[in-house]
């Protein structure tokens, strides 16, 4: 079979599944629509979390990453672990002790204020669609290379198979649903990287494979080969880092203090029956990360040393079917500015603009562009998000392999969004209208209202999948950002302090996410030639300023808490509740 043909029957078989999970297990009350009725054993609850948190970012963007940006790629690596970390210890065991459906429904109770509920559901909002963003992003890269169709469609194609299995199974559908893609997801990012490891090293292990030495005969290791070649070609060692320290540590803590403030993230923490069974599931969850997070880094070193290896001094007409192929789509372009007719790989930029350059051809079949840049020697535009996709194309790997990591990919990005849809649905229809605009509504209306929500959520994500506003994994970092100056310093000073007034969070809230969203939206929009470390306040980028902007949160909140009137007893009375383990005492005076 065709490497096409068995696209479309294993992407095909894997969709059919899920809907079939999903018709299964349709949710037939709000109980199970928002969170799976309490039910999710502790370690499909794991495998459904893990899912739900590696995203396409995960599958797709991150080994890409590392690849173009070497040392520099891991702080992503840093930021997100470690986020889940925090998240598993700091605020999974408390808010499912909580006990109730969504995040704005507890900064609602804790803050005793429906103008709390309505923010925390703004900025919910707004962090769920710039995630969902790079997700459908993903979808359509998948689609339009792998299926042969535009990109549009292939976004069109993702949205309707997450709104069968979001809007007819709810969390319960979705939570099955992503049990299944974990297994696909995982095996489709493995199976290639022991085979590439196999391949350049002889080791079936791919994290040891990335120290040990090629099977080329040259006696380097990995990662000295690809050093030497990089520097060779006029770019930075691949283990120096170039950024800023104050960068590094921004975007690590801002990931980190996003994840933990990741709505889609936090729910799964309520769909499993006990307190015990948070924390289990939070063992679980990051044990299935850890399989594709300690193999990334391979990956990615893998991918870059064969990009090279099979582009650069290669004539054009001699390139391998895989690089016209990407070319097609517009995610790898050449351009030949020496007339030699072959291809040369070197720092710079390859095309004014890119990747928005034009599909006419020149005398040997390079992409033209009227003001390329002339001034880089470089020849060679090439989309980071496409590089794991690619690996196994670029490596020879048999079609199946091809095949199997398009389903992957998919599963990573449909896993994602529909976990983000339905947070969004739910924030709508529980927060929203159930306990603000119509309280009265019976349960059947209500989730009436959430399907109806989560379709117009499908309509939206769809749309910013069809015009991204950057890379897969950059989107995500943005969202990070947000969740990490918006709700995370809501939640820890709910949980930990008794003293946060409604004031104090809500003030802190609008200013954390303001001052974010206006700082990405500046220097990603609308001042894009100043973005770099000149024009940055203090070094930082926009992808590690949501730690400022978590900062200023909980220097507002703080500050207003203390001159506004004190918080309730009853209220106190629930944060000591949640803080204290069942069947303790609590002592008097404390």
């Amino acid at each position: 079979m065709s490497v096409e043909a068995l696209t479309y029957l294993f992407v095909g078989l894997s969709f059919a599944l899920y809907i079939g999970i999903a018709v299964w297990s349709r949710a037939g009350s709000t109980g199970e629509f928002y969170v799976a009725g309490g039910g999710v054993h502790p370690v499909a609850n794991g495998m459904a979390t893990a899912a739900d948190w590696m995203s396409a970012a995960s599958f797709i963007s991150m080994a890409g990453i590392i690849a173009f940006m070497g040392y520099d790629g891991a702080v992503y690596l840093m930021g997100w672990t470690g986020g889940y970390v925090l998240l598993a210890l700091l605020f999974a065991p408390y808010l499912r002790k909580f006990g109730e459906f969504t995040v704005p429904d507890f900064i609602g109770a804790r803050y005793y204020s429906n103008a709390a509920r309505v923010v925390a559901v703004l900025c919910l909002i707004v962090v769920s669609f710039t995630y969902v963003a790079g997700q459908m992003r993903g979808v359509g890269i998948v689609f339009s290379h792998f299926l042969n169709v535009p990109i549009i469609w292939g976004v069109v194609i993702g949205m309707a198979v997450v709104f069968l299995y979001a809007v007819l199974g709810g969390m319960k559908g979705i939570t099955y649903t992503q049990v299944a893609q974990y297994c696909v997801l995982i095996f489709a990012y493995l199976t290639p990287a022991i085979f590439i490891s196999l391949m350049m090293t002889g080791m079936p292990v791919p994290q040891l494979g990335l120290g040990s030495e090629l099977a080329d005969g040259s006696g380097l290791r990995v990662l000295e080969k690809l050093d030497r070649t990089l520097v060779e070609l006029g770019f930075t060692a691949y283990t120096d880092g170039g950024k800023a320290k104050i960068d590094v540590f921004a975007i690590t803590l801002a990931l980190m203090i996003g994840t933990a403030g990741l709505p889609h993230v936090i729910v799964r923490f309520f769909t499993v029956p006990k307190v015990s069974d948070a924390r289990r599931s939070a063992g679980y969850a990051l044990l299935c990360i850890a399989l594709l997070y300690t193999t990334a880094p391979a990956v990615g070193a893998f991918a870059r040393l064969n990009f090279i290896d099979t582009v650069h001094e290669v004539p054009y007409a001699e390139t391998a079917d895989w690089f016209k192929r990407w070319e097609g789509i517009g995610l790898i372009g050449w351009l030949d500015k020496n007339g030699d007719g072959t291809i040369q790989y070197a720092p710079g930029a390859a095309f004014a603009g890119a990747p928005a350059f034009t599909v006419e051809r020149g005398e040997h079949g390079e992409r033209q562009l009227a003001n390329a840049p002339t001034d880089a020697p470089n020849e060679v535009y090439v989309d980071r998000d496409i590089m794991v996709l690619a690996n196994p194309e670029i490596a020879a790997l048999p079609g199946w392999v091809i095949a199997l990591v398009a389903a992957g990919g998919l599963a990573a990005a449909l896993s994602t969004a529909a976990g983000l849809l339905l947070v969004i649905s739910a924030a709508v229809s529980h927060d929203l209208v159930k306990k603000t605009l119509a309280r009265d509504i019976t349960d059947r209306q209500e989730l009436f209202y959430a399907r109806v929500s989560a379709a117009a959520a499908v309509v939206v994500a769809g749309y910013l999948g069809i015009n991204p506003p950057a890379f897969v994994a950059q989107v995500v970092a943005f969202a990070f950002g947000l969740a990490a100056a918006s709700l995370f310093p809501a939640i820890l000073l709910g949980i930990f302090t008794m003293r946060t007034t409604k004031e104090g969070a809500v003030a802190g809230m609008l200013a954390g996410l303001a001052f974010t969203f206006l700082y990405i939206a500046w220097f990603k929009f609308i001042a894009p030639e100043q973005n770099n470390a000149a024009h940055w306040w203090f070094g930082i980028s926009p992808e590690g300023i949501g730690a400022v902007g978590a900062l200023l949160n909980f220097a507002i909140a703080l500050l207003v808490s203390r001159f506004t009137a004190a918080v309730p007893d009853r209220v106190q009375a629930l944060v000591a509740a949640i803080r204290v383990p069942a069947g303790v005492q609590r002592p008097q005076g404390h």
